[in-house]
């Protein structure tokens, strides 16, 4: 039974239609690559996450960043945050999450990586 419908033309030919984990892994990289005040008539919409690319990678950062990804993902009600870990890398930051779509029990694990180099989010 399909829960959530919507529409992706990101990296699609010809089936545009998307549902259930695939619309809500998309969204949520789609929240994740727009910057903080980018979103006309909507400056609190986005992530402050890459401001924090270039910072030095101590615990505190680690903590805000975190923060950062439940503040995100927590604005969508489809889905609840179990679990963030934090990883830096040589050009950006790996994200991995645990999440749990709404109405069921399946919880999932989200990989995404910040790459400073070309200022893009994308699962890994």
């Amino acid at each position: 039974m399909t829960t959530f419908i919507g529409f992706n033309t990101i990296n699609q030919n010809k089936k545009f239609t998307l549902t259930d984990f695939d619309l809500i892994q998309r969204d949520l990289l789609n929240a994740f690559s727009i910057r903080q005040g980018e979103l006309p008539g909507r400056p609190g919409y986005g992530t402050v996450l890459w401001d924090f690319l270039f910072e030095n990678q101590i615990e505190q950062l680690q903590q805000d960043i975190r923060a950062e990804v439940q503040r995100m993902a927590g604005g969508d009600p489809r889905l609840t945050i179990n679990d963030v870990q934090v990883y830096p890398q040589d050009n950006g930051i790996l994200i991995q999450l645990q999440i749990t779509i709404v109405n069921t029990t399946n919880a999932e694990i989200l990989s995404i990586f910040f790459d400073e180099q070309t200022r893009s989010a994308s699962y890994v």
